[in-house]
Formats: structure tokens, C-alpha cells, sequence
């Protein structure tokens, strides 16, 4: 008897599976992977056998069989990752798995993917459609009819295809059918991606290139493991402009010639369509593409294409860790400092640690490449250096430029060089920290500032789209007003710039110039990002605005001109790792300007032109920085000397949020580790919200997520803490 062990996908955090199904003889080909409707209860959910057995502990004429397995199965390595991820990061092994499923599984784990196979309608030339053609067979053809056999001699076509080209209808083909003159049959294909989507991308004509020396080491470095099939871990640190994606390529390249496959991630969907591009010249149809703003049925047969091993590469923002793919060879992590790697939903994994974690499983080799590397990655990786640009050019000059007693938007020397870069005909990037129009609007006569209803923080006004106050937090929006309803005054300021403020500014000073905003209102229309892009890229001159996107990833060797508007956002916030990013941020941007053969030139804007990170920034220093920031960390308990797991309460009363984390912090013993708390957060969505902050020791941090879950556990399911939503954050961001 053939036992199936099968996890649930239920939502619900308290079930521990997995259960016990007997498999049936029609049945006999389910193993570790196969998505199966099982019986729960009185429900038919979706589950996912993660083990098989001869045996159960339960007796067998208790055990009920599943009522069907499904087509889309999973791989069963990517099985053990999601089931590795829900403990490594206190989660419901549902949860964990649900990050692998093919996309369109239901959620919570109701019915089968919805995401199918398109299915079309295709027509085939028959031998009697042949002759008929020929004239041999003295069938009759009209006109139109000749012209559909004729087309059908070039191969297979779909139905919708002849009708656009030839105006006929379905009917049209039925009755040739009947005539035995073509064949009708309904066959898969593939839905076909957006061109930017697929990387088909106006990117820069590419001549093929010599690797300099500093190449050619690393890359020589990497593909030694890659032989061997062996697995190593390396940080690529190159300056920007270095040829990182030249070594990604010629690596990805070995990784194929053995027959294995690869995953490349990029931190965000924008930076995808031109890593995309850059793939797809050189691999063609070999590279598939994953992120969230594909559609369903797009995302469905690239996994598919995966799953099947028609596509060995995949290019893509975090989730595509989980691509589909077989005998893995090689994973790469572009940009790899970049937060946007770490999962802020249930379950809050991080890309980068769960792309070491299968690279050390598939005897992989793991690549992380940055010009501005994280300490944890700098203290931890084996290095290699590409020191220098590819075109031999240095890096551009960088000028902090003190705001200090200014109070517009710009300084006097950017707005200059902004009118320079008008007159050159070039190209330039101005990175704003803030989307909308301004971060805050308030009364001048009493002081009445305008917040989120359900959150405790501002209301950003927008202006470019919809003229309305929106909460960036829970999506809460309003008109914006004309007077102040507590005094009636009308002098009611708005505060600060964003980037659509700036944009209508350069729009009006720099016009007829194109200016392009790039930040997550573009990206929220599908295409939206691609299409911007696209626009910058194809056009003579322009400036694109946006927020971090715009920073790091892009390559435009015609920009001359990099700007950050407000050096100093970052900085105000009480993080850690504040001057990291800060630092991240302006390295990265500047490394945008002068990739052309006219040279490039960086601004800064500041209020703080003494700042240490700044200074590092201006230099180009990454080493610099990174020697000071690391015995900051060492001498302050940050990672990567300990790990950091956040607890959060929330519910609808401060006080129900405070006894949670209460109890939760007298339930852990963890003498080695640090804890801090509990203390309030600000409101958000609604719920009052109580923290608790761990700081573990990096060998103990297992031990302590175990411990926090049991806890969390037992504090979900007390009665009097009723309504209380507790989230794990393990290694948060």
C-alpha cells in the first residue's frame, strides 16, 4: 500500500500537517510533488505530497484515497525549499509551498491552478487539400478558399491568424474540414509576451567584446566550480560599468554547454525588460521571464516552458528563485545589496538567503554582484574585484552641493546643468526620494496637517494622476482640499518635492525636452515600467525622474548627467542601516552617468555635506565605507555580527497588542540572544501594533525562530488575546 503524505494548502496557522492519503492503483505515479484534491473535513482542498510511504501510523481503512491528481506537478527539490523557507522563517508549511506552486493556484488552497493552457484552434493541410490545390482532384475552390490552402502549405496555422490575414471565419474552415480538405484541431500554445516584457528592448548595439584581465580572472574563477559541478559562493564586486553582465552571460553560457540551467535576479521589475533584453541577444529563446506583472496565463506558461526544460534561463525579480528549472548550475544575484530581495508578506523570506540555500542543495554555484556591497555579503563572501570600467574611462566626478539656506527644490548649479544637458541635446537621471507631488500638505493659520484615518502618518498629495491626498501605506485617498475645516482659513501649504512635482517643474524650464517619470504609480499599469524605459532609451536627449529605480541596474551610455535631489531622506530615519543606503543610493546613481564617450558629471544636493557615507559616495569608495560601517556594526551588535528577528502584534486595541508581546517575551528562554521591547508602533491599516526585537547570535538564530514559533503558536490560540494577528520577521529589512 502506497502512502501519500499531503500538506494542506489551508491558511490556517494552527494546522500542522502533513496527513496521511492512501494512493489507489490508478493512482501509482503520485511522488513528492504532485498536487492532489483531497478530502478535509467536509471540504475538497488542494494539497501537495511532500513524502511517500509504505506504511501509516494510522490504520489503513481509516485513511480515504484523493480524488484526483492534477496535471501541474512540482519539482520535488523546490518541494524541500518551500518546506525549508516555512521553518526557516516561522511560517505555515502552506505558505512555504505556496511561494513554488504553479502560478494560479487557488488561494487557500481551493480547486486546481487556474491558470491553464491556452488552447486554439489550429488548421492543417490534408493530402486531399494538397490535391485539391493542385488542381488534381477536381474539388472546387473559390478564390478565398485557394488562398486558405495555399497559406496552409507554409505549415500549421491558428484559426484567429488566417482570419486577420485572410478575413476567414471559423465556419469557413469548418467547412473545409468536412470536406476532409484541412484538419481542425485544438492544440496548447503559448501565450506570447509583451515585447518589452520578452526583451525585446531598444537596448545599445552590443559588438562582441574581449574580456579585460580583471574579467577574465573572475570569470575564470567561476566557471572552475561550474566544471566541476561544485558549489562555491562568490561577491563580484565591480564599479559600475565594470562588465558584471558580461561575466553573468559568459558564465550563464557554461552553465548551458554542460546542459544544466540557470536563475538570474534583478531586484526590481524595472530593471528587467534590459537585463531581459541583454539575456534574450544573447540565448534567445532560452531565457523565460517571471515577475508579477506579467499576467496569469503569461506567468503559467513560462513555468511551464521551465517545468518542461524548453527554457533553461530565468531572468527575473525574487520569485524567480523558484523558477522551475532542472540541474541548476548556476545562480546569479545582480544588485544584490538591494532590500527589495527581501519578501515583506507571510512568509518574509530573503532571495538572496534562500538563492545560497539552493545553490548549496543543487551543488550550484551562487554569484552576487554590486558595486556597493552589503557588510553581511562583505564579511561573509569570497571576492572577486573587476576595479575598473570596461571602456576605460573613470568614474565621473561627483559634487556635493550644500542646501543649506535654500529653500527651492533645486540648487542654482543643478538647475545650470540641467540647461547645459538641454543644450547638449544628452541625456540626464534625477533621482527623487519621494513619489507624488509633496510628502505633506497642512494649514499655515493653525497648524492642522492632514493624516491616513487608519494610519498615523501623512497624507501624500498626488497631483499628475487623480488630485487627490493618498496614504502610500493601506491605499486611503481624498480630495484634495481647498480650506482648512478646522480654522476655515484657505492657506493651506504643501511641503516638500516629489516626483511629480519636479517633473511638472522640468517639464515647463526644460521644454520641449522630454522628461519621464519612472516610480510605482508608473509601475502599477502593466507595460508601464518597459514603456517608459523604452521612451528614455529610444529618444535623442531627455531627463527621466523617479525614485530608487532609476538608480542602480540601467545601462544608458548617453547619460552625462546624474542628480540626486534630496541626498539627505534617508538619513532621517532611525535604521541601522540608514547610511548604508544613503551611501547605496548615490554610488549607484552616479554610477548611471558617464558610460558615453562624452563623460558624465554627478550632483548631489545635501544638507549635511559632511555626512561620512556621502563623502565615501563622492569618492567612489566602496571599500572605504564599508571598513568604518562594518566595526560600526561590530561595536553596536548589528548583523552581520547577529541576526535580527522582529516580532509584531497587532489588533484593534494598544493595550490586547502590548499583552501579546508581553506574553511572548516571558515565553522565550534564549540566554545567548538579546531582547528588546515590547514597544508601540505606530498605527497602521486600522491596528495598533506592539514590537518585540530579537538580536541572536547567528548559530543560535535556528534554535530562537524555533522557540518564537511554538510561542507565537500558543499565543494565537489564547482565548483572551482573541483578534490578535502576531507576524515573524526574520532578518528584516
Amino acid at each position: 500500500m502506497k502512502i501519500a503524505k499531503v500538506e494542506p494548502l489551508t491558511r490556517a496557522r494552527a494546522l500542522r500537517g502533513p496527513f496521511d492519503y492512501r494512493i489507489p492503483r490508478e493512482m501509482e505515479g503520485v511522488g513528492v510533488g504532485t498536487m492532489l484534491v483531497v478530502p478535509f473535513g467536509r471540504q475538497r482542498i488542494l494539497g501537495v505530497v511532500v513524502d511517500t510511504a509504505g506504511e501509516s501510523d494510522v490504520p489503513v481503512e481509516r485513511l480515504v484515497e484523493p480524488l484526483r491528481a492534477l496535471e501541474s506537478g512540482v519539482p520535488a527539490e523546490l518541494v524541500r525549499l518551500g518546506l525549508w523557507i516555512a521553518d526557516a522563517y516561522c511560517s505555515p508549511p502552506a505558505r512555504g509551498l505556496g511561494l513554488v506552486l504553479p502560478p494560479g493556484t487557488g488561494a487557500g488552497g481551493r480547486g486546481s491552478p487556474a491558470a491553464r493552457t491556452r488552447r486554439v484552434l489550429v488548421a492543417e493541410l490534408t493530402a486531399p487539400g494538397w490535391e485539391a490545390l493542385e488542381a488534381t482532384s477536381g474539388q472546387r475552390l473559390t478564390d478565398r478558399q485557394r488562398a486558405v490552402l495555399a497559406a496552409l502549405t507554409e505549415g500549421p496555422a491558428p484559426a484567429t491568424k488566417l482570419e486577420r490575414r485572410l478575413g476567414v471565419d471559423h465556419g469557413s474552415l469548418r467547412r473545409l474540414a468536412a470536406r476532409d480538405l484541412v484538419a481542425l484541431e485544438l492544440r496548447g500554445q503559448r501565450r506570447e509576451l509583451a515585447p518589452a516584457e520578452r526583451g525585446a528592448f531598444t537596448s545599445p548595439a552590443r559588438a562582441a567584446i574581449s574580456l579585460t584581465d580583471a574579467q577574465r580572472q573572475a570569470l575564470g574563477r567561476i566557471v572552475a566550480p561550474i566544471s566541476e559541478r561544485r558549489h562555491e559562493s562568490f561577491l563580484l564586486h565591480g564599479v559600475t560599468g565594470s562588465g558584471k553582465t558580461e561575466v553573468y552571460l559568459r558564465a550563464v553560457a557554461t552553465v548551458l554547454e554542460q546542459g544544466r540551467s540557470a536563475i538570474v535576479l534583478v531586484p526590481e521589475i524595472a530593471i528587467t525588460p534590459q537585463t531581459a533584453a541583454r539575456f534574450e541577444q544573447r540565448f534567445g529563446d532560452q531565457v523565460a521571464i517571471m515577475h508579477s506583472k506579467l499576467g496569469l496565463g503569461e506567468r503559467y506558461d513560462e513555468w511551464r516552458r521551465m517545468r518542461d526544460g524548453h527554457a533553461r534561463v530565468c531572468v527575473g525579480p525574487r520569485s524567480a528563485v523558484f523558477a522551475p528549472l532542472s540541474d541548476l548550475g548556476l545562480i546569479v544575484i545582480d544588485e544584490e545589496h538591494d532590500s527589495a530581495y527581501k519578501q515583506e508578506s507571510d512568509p518574509r523570506y530573503d532571495a538572496r538567503r534562500v538563492a545560497g540555500r539552493r545553490a548549496r542543495l543543487a551543488g550550484a554555484v551562487l554569484v552576487a554582484g554590486t558595486a556597493t556591497p552589503r557588510p553581511e555579503s562583505w564579511v561573509s563572501m569570497r571576492k572577486l574585484e573587476l576595479p575598473q570600467r570596461v571602456d576605460g574611462l573613470g568614474l565621473p566626478p561627483v559634487r556635493l552641493l550644500d542646501m543649506r539656506g535654500l529653500r527651492h527644490a533645486l540648487h542654482p548649479e543643478a538647475r545650470a546643468a540641467l540647461e547645459e544637458v538641454k543644450s547638449r541635446s544628452a541625456k540626464a537621471i534625477v533621482l527623487v526620494n519621494r513619489r507624488g507631488w509633496s510628502p505633506f500638505v497642512d494649514c499655515r493659520d493653525c497648524g492642522r496637517a492632514w493624516f491616513c484615518p487608519r494610519c498615523e502618518v501623512s497624507l501624500t498629495l498626488h497631483r499628475a494622476d487623480d488630485q487627490t491626498l493618498r496614504c502610500h501605506h493601506c491605499g486611503h485617498s481624498e480630495e484634495i482640499p481647498s480650506g482648512c475645516p478646522d480654522c476655515g482659513s484657505t492657506a493651506v501649504a504643501r511641503h516638500g518635492t516629489g516626483t511629480q512635482r519636479l517633473e511638472a517643474e522640468l517639464r515647463e524650464a526644460l521644454a520641449p525636452m522630454p522628461v519621464l517619470r519612472l516610480d510605482a504609480d508608473a509601475a502599477q499599469r502593466k507595460g508601464g515600467i518597459a514603456h517608459v524605459l523604452e521612451r528614455f532609451t529610444s529618444a535623442s536627449s531627455g531627463v527621466l525622474i523617479g525614485t530608487q529605480m532609476v538608480a542602480q541596474g540601467h545601462d544608458f551610455p548617453d547619460v552625462e548627467l546624474a542628480l540626486v535631489q534630496d541626498a539627505d531622506a534617508g538619513l532621517r530615519f532611525p535604521d541601522f542601516r540608514a547610511e548604508e543606503r544613503t551611501f547605496t543610493l548615490v554610488a549607484q546613481l552616479a554610477g548611471r552617468s558617464g558610460r558615453g564617450p562624452n563623460g558624465g558629471r554627478v550632483l548631489v544636493q545635501t544638507l549635511n555635506p559632511q555626512a561620512g557615507c556621502l563623502k565615501h559616495a563622492a569618492q567612489h569608495d566602496a571599500a572605504g565605507f564599508l571598513g568604518t560601517e562594518v566595526e560600526r556594526r561590530k561595536a553596536l551588535s548589528y548583523p552581520p555580527f547577529v541576526r535580527l528577528v522582529r516580532v509584531i502584534a497587532r489588533a484593534a486595541d494598544q493595550a490586547v497588542a502590548d499583552r501579546a508581546t508581553k506574553r511572548l517575551a516571558g515565553m522565550l528562554e534564549l540566554p545567548a540572544c538579546q531582547l528588546l521591547g515590547p514597544a508601540p508602533l505606530y498605527r497602521l491599516k486600522d491596528r495598533y501594533r506592539s514590537v518585540l526585537l530579537l538580536k541572536s547570535p547567528p548559530q543560535e538564530t535556528t534554535e530562537a525562530v524555533a522557540q518564537i514559533g511554538r510561542a507565537v503558536q500558543q499565543v494565537a490560540t489564547a482565548r483572551e488575546l482573541n483578534g490578535v494577528k502576531i507576524a515573524v520577521d526574520v532578518d528584516p529589512q
